[in-house]
């Protein structure tokens, strides 16, 4: 077959992402990262695969039954032995590498109910128990382990430092920041473990993308990576419109209905409960502020969240009698929701008075850029990331200092200018962030990778 510059040229690259996140079932901001960059694949032009590492069987020959267990796990799931067997046998053979077999969805298994968190793609793949495998060949072997292809991708762009590579094809990574290294009380990882792999990864990758200035500082810092190597591509918000858009009449009714909560009545802390999330001082502050509407915390309980929400465990201060015209009602001063689906939390942002989101470090903080998208009042941080991302849109403060933040909840609850203003500025600051610029920023860190767009 001989080499045909035009039809070479016109073709769609290939580029595949990793399933590690996407396949939870609570989302995860890693998860949100990796869904909307499948989509802005998508937008880009790129023909976009997505391998993923479930637990299921993929080995029959039937791809009704592939396809099943790609949806359910536990079809073909062996036995308690038959798992430590088969996981022992693999690690011998992990060295050799692991190939991915094509999931056939067809739809003849009705998936509407994974669409809010399946990403976009032209098709999928499957390692079973890819991502854990990996885990254990890395602290045998200390390599990357490889992942066969028939066909290689031109890119496999992995959204999480993973000790992965796929054979035949250029490999980037997104490290959305150096936390573990930087606040490593925060976190439950093996620093030793986590220092070896990015540092490899730093060294053997064919290019870093990251979602911050600050978090690409610490990379070219802390890995000795060249400044040449990494590229910031920040991250975009997409709300679809039939959730931003609702009229305020049905959210109200959300709200009211499935928390009780009245409109721009209640301040909110979304994400996960964990110290990095500094949810402990944010509760402290609230309850110093004196302020009368509540405060919800929607989030999955990560490590250490029972010492975070130590403050509001079996303590009745946390209720409180409400007097509004003739009536007196008990209420919650501080709310803890485990878990809202989407069309819920954008409702949930949008009926509140502020969104208070006192991280103490952030590669990028897609929380404070959801609010500020549809209009919320932000409190924030004045560390990491957090000033490059909400710029003049929000209230800043130092998340260690607890009177700082009881002090911004205050005036939050007392001003109706300053929410004005947080509400007309954050809109425009989220446009700096918008789905056409991250587009462009991804084509660029592509084409550092060897990527040659169609013209």
């Amino acid at each position: 077959m001989f080499f045909s510059p035009t039809r070479d040229q016109n073709r769609r690259p290939r580029i595949y992402i990793d399933g590690y996140n996407l396949a939870l079932e609570q989302g995860t901001g890693v998860a949100t990262y990796a869904r909307n960059l499948s989509f802005a694949l998508r937008d880009i032009g790129a023909e976009v695969g997505v391998l993923y590492g479930t637990r299921g069987s993929t080995i029959s020959l039937n791809p009704l039954i592939r396809e099943i267990a790609f949806f359910d796990p536990l079809v073909g799931r062996p036995s308690k032995l038959q798992r430590i067997v088969h996981t022992i046998r693999r690690i011998m053979s992990t060295p050799f590498g692991e190939i991915a077999t094509r999931v056939p969805v067809t739809g003849r298994v009705i998936s509407a109910q994974f669409q809010s968190r399946l990403p976009h793609f032209d098709h999928l793949w499957n390692v079973q128990n890819l991502f854990l495998t990996s885990q254990l060949h890395f602290r045998i072997y200390r390599s990357r382990m490889n992942v066969h292809f028939r066909s290689p991708p031109q890119v496999m762009h992995w959204t999480y430092p993973l000790a992965l590579k796929v054979a035949g094809a250029r490999n980037v990574y997104t490290m959305h920041d150096l936390v573990p290294l930087r606040l490593p009380y925060t976190t439950l990882d093996n620093k030793r473990l986590y220092f070896r792999l990015v540092r490899q990864l730093a060294r053997r990758a064919d290019h870093i993308v990251t979602v911050s200035e600050c978090s690409r500082r610490d990379i070219v810092n802390l890995l000795g990576v060249p400044e040449e190597k990494v590229t910031n591509t920040y991250q975009s918000v997409e709300i679809p419109a039939k959730y931003a858009d609702k009229p305020l009449d049905e959210v109200k009714i959300e709200v009211a209905g499935s928390f009780g909560l009245e409109f721009r009545r209640y301040f909110l802390f979304f994400g996960a409960i964990e110290p990095k999330k500094n949810v402990g001082r944010l509760i402290e502050a609230y309850l110093a502020s004196g302020v009368e509407d509540p405060l919800v915390i929607l989030g999955r309980k990560a490590w250490k969240s029972r010492q975070e929400l130590r403050l509001i465990v079996d303590n009745d201060h946390i209720q409180y009698l409400l007097t509004r015209g003739d009536r007196t009602m008990t209420k919650q001063r501080v709310m803890q929701v485990d878990y809202a689906p989407f069309p819920l939390l954008v409702s949930l942002i949008r009926g509140a008075k502020a969104v208070l989101f006192p991280s103490l470090y952030e590669g990028f903080g897609l929380p404070a850029l959801e609010a500020m998208t549809l209009g919320t009042p932000v409190m924030t941080s004045n560390t990491a990331s957090m000033p490059e991302v909400v710029g003049n849109a929000a209230l800043q403060v130092d998340p260690y200092d607890v009177r700082d933040m009881a002090q911004a909840i205050r005036a939050l609850d007392a001003d109706p200018e300053l929410r004005g203003r947080l509400s007309q500025a954050g809109p425009q600051q989220a446009a700096q962030f918008g789905a056409e610029r991250y587009r462009q920023r991804l084509r660029e860190a592509y084409a550092k990778a060897g990527v040659k767009w169609p013209s």
